[in-house]
């Protein structure tokens, strides 16, 4: 049964938004009052958030702006954030206080554009009845491709959504991540992934065995120069208890590869200053044993969405990013429906973040916003994934990915793309001999 814990002026919207969809779970309701990822096909009374018809259009022009010809409907500031904090998360309060001078939300129409390919619609619909959560709730079994619980019961399902929802099956992405110091001076470090799921493999690997695999990931980082020459190769592992993730490490200096065990939880992440944790990534990924997942409700929140002038090709790392944050004139908010889902440190473990509070767009599955507390609970960081649609493949994806320390006035930024040509290759597809030590090995060299 879902806990209901919000403030009393959002109580009755909540109940009204999530119990209608923890009542039953058929696979009739994909096709009738939710969309086949789950979502709420209608929309909300006061017109601001309009129904799901489907979602956008593919094009074969991924940075072309559909919305280019909008303005904002209204822009929240340090003046006026209090009329709108019943859909601001605390995080996003917090921005407003640090940076009264400058950081601002600019509302945008709504649109609706997640839009996926039929087959992951299929697979979220036979994972509605096979897919469960092992007896400790820490993995998956039964699961197929995406989706594993398109209408959830509980929290754990719901963090297991953001985890396994669709990114395309395979790719290859050159991106740059960015530390932005206190001043807005910054160095960005250019960094090469491939990911490939499973099933998307080319050659399976022969006798290799792939049942608790929920992807593969080499990461390499190329710029700047002090910095590269190292190479990180994780096996993703659906039930990280009973098969903790795999992960090796090449080192250029000594030239030897290495089990990596400690890439998880807390560990700081590649190349971020130390900016942000291994399980930020992705906003969360790992296993999520340490943690008791509480689901509150839905509410309607103020996220980036469709952010195109964002992924803008004519715009540099220059015009993005500022002292504080980044640069107010090239997001875009939206108002969404999202999951409320707070993460609370279990007695006895260990972990930088004593609390975290997620917010998941209902449409995606994806992590939007998510506030970050100490072990004192005092708010520390608070994250924001900035989405759009590749419309070219029909996947909802982030744009970049930030986090913003309150305490030190530091930020870390992941995922832009736009001085680095294709960016993200959904083309690609990979044999499972390029994810083993060998192949890491031979990148090295």
């Amino acid at each position: 049964m879902i806990q209901l814990n919000l403030p009393k002026k959002l109580l009755c919207s909540a109940l009204l938004l999530s119990l209608s969809s923890a009542i039953y779970a058929s696979p009739e309701r994909l096709e009738q009052d939710l969309t086949p990822m789950g979502a709420e096909r209608a929309g909300n009374a006061a017109g601001t958030i309009p129904a799901w018809d489907g979602g956008i259009a593919p094009s074969d022009d991924r940075y072309a702006n559909p919305f280019a010809d909008e303005q904002p409907l209204f822009v929240i500031t340090a003046d006026n954030y209090t009329d709108y904090q019943d859909q601001l998360s605390e995080g996003q309060i917090a921005l407003f206080q640090r940076y009264p001078d400058s950081f601002k939300i600019p509302v945008y129409p709504t649109h609706r554009t997640a839009a996926l390919p039929d087959s992951i619609y299929a697979a979220a619909k036979r994972n509605l009845d096979n897919a469960r959560l092992t007896a400790d709730g820490n993995g998956l079994e039964g699961f197929t491709e995406a989706l594993a619980f398109p209408i959830p019961e509980n929290g754990l399902q719901v963090i297991w959504n953001h985890m396994t929802r669709y990114r395309g099956g395979a790719l290859e992405r050159t991106f740059v991540q960015v530390p932005v110091q206190t001043n807005g001076s910054f160095t960005p470090v250019r960094i090469n992934e491939k990911l490939s799921w499973p099933s998307y493999l080319k050659d399976q690997g022969e006798g290799e065995r792939h049942d608790n695999i929920l992807f593969f990931f080499v990461q390499e980082v190329t710029a700047p120069a002090r910095l590269t020459g190292n190479i990180l190769l994780v096996h993703e592992t659906m039930n990280q208890i009973t098969q903790p993730r795999q992960a090796w490490t090449y080192n250029s200096g000594q030239r030897r590869v290495r089990l990596a065990p400690n890439i998880a939880y807390d560990a700081p992440g590649t190349a971020t200053d130390g900016q942000r944790t291994t399980d930020n990534l992705d906003m969360f990924n790992g296993a999520p044993d340490r943690y008791d997942w509480n689901l509150v409700g839905k509410q309607e929140l103020y996220i980036p969405y469709n952010s195109w002038k964002l992924a803008d090709r004519n715009l540099s790392y220059d015009d993005l990013l500022s002292a504080g944050h980044l640069n107010p004139d090239h997001t875009r908010y939206e108002l969404h429906r999202v999951w409320k889902l707070e993460a609370t440190l279990k007695e006895g473990q260990r972990h930088v973040y004593g609390k975290r509070t997620f917010y998941i767009d209902e449409d995606t599955w994806q992590i939007a916003t998510v506030d970050h507390y100490d072990g004192r609970g005092e708010l520390w960081r608070v994250g924001e994934m900035h989405q759009f649609q590749y419309r070219d493949v029909q996947v909802p994806w982030s744009v970049a990915e930030t986090f913003y320390d309150l305490q030190s006035g530091r930020y870390l930024v992941g995922g832009l793309t736009n001085e680095e040509g294709i960016g993200y290759d959904f083309s690609q597809r990979f044999d499972y001999s390029d994810f083993t030590p060998q192949a890491i090995r031979r990148m090295g060299r």
